[in-house]
């Protein structure tokens, strides 16, 4: 069973995604904060696999919310997905450098909503498929200028190829249909690559192979 923990200001919204996700039978939830701070004390009380986290909140914002959850080595489990009105809020890019798995806009289709809660708990999503790209491209145009990414030089030939295309926005089995390899060996290699850096997951390794320069904006199709 996955366990969800709805963190948004307003009552509606969270009514809204409970009656979906509680209608799912792999899928409950397991609470409900009104706030940053709330949303942090019922993460720590109760563990949930993911915690859908509104960024603007009153109090302590969702993002102040997720450095703490991800800061906090007793959480490595909680994955955080944060809650947006715009698929291109400025705060989303923040998040992701804090630790948050990705990003849901709020009016997401509840089928992908669905699928993403389920593949954030594999391991195996980044953020909202319909705007993932977008998201990458204004990431690599906001950041600085390429640096050395520590650990880089650790991983293999194939392992520097994954991660790209983990960087240019490709699921497991996108990376498995360019390389010829089944899914699940590109699940491994992603998963290796992000050992060898220590990344907390996809979203961290996207912002590396951008950071690294061993992706660019031209890149993206």
């Amino acid at each position: 069973m996955i366990r969800v923990l709805l963190a948004d200001d307003q009552q509606l919204v969270r009514a809204g995604f409970r009656a979906l996700l509680d209608a799912q039978p792999d899928i409950e939830v397991a609470g409900e904060a009104a706030d940053g701070a709330e949303a942090l004390r019922l993460v720590r009380a109760l563990r949930p696999d993911i915690a859908l986290m509104d960024i603007r909140m009153p109090g302590l914002d969702g993002l102040a919310a997720t450095r703490a959850i991800t800061g906090d080595a007793a959480l490595t489990s909680v994955k955080v997905v944060m809650l947006t009105t715009f698929d291109l809020d400025e705060y989303v890019f923040e998040a992701i450098r804090s630790g948050a798995c990705g990003f849901l806009v709020k009016d997401t289709e509840p089928e992908e909503l669905l699928r993403a809660v389920r593949a954030v708990v594999a391991g195996d999503a980044l953020l909202s498929p319909g705007v993932t790209r977008r998201l990458i491209a204004e990431f690599a145009a906001r950041s600085k200028a390429p640096s050395a990414a520590a650990g880089l030089e650790r991983l293999t030939d194939r392992e520097r190829e994954v991660m790209a295309l983990v960087g240019m926005g490709m699921s497991n089995e996108e990376i498995a249909r360019r390389l010829v390899v089944s899914p699940l060996t590109a699940k491994t290699h992603v998963s290796r690559t992000m050992i060898k850096l220590g990344a907390r997951d996809r979203a961290q390794l996207v912002v590396l192979a951008y950071e690294s320069g061993l992706v660019r904006p031209g890149w993206l199709g």
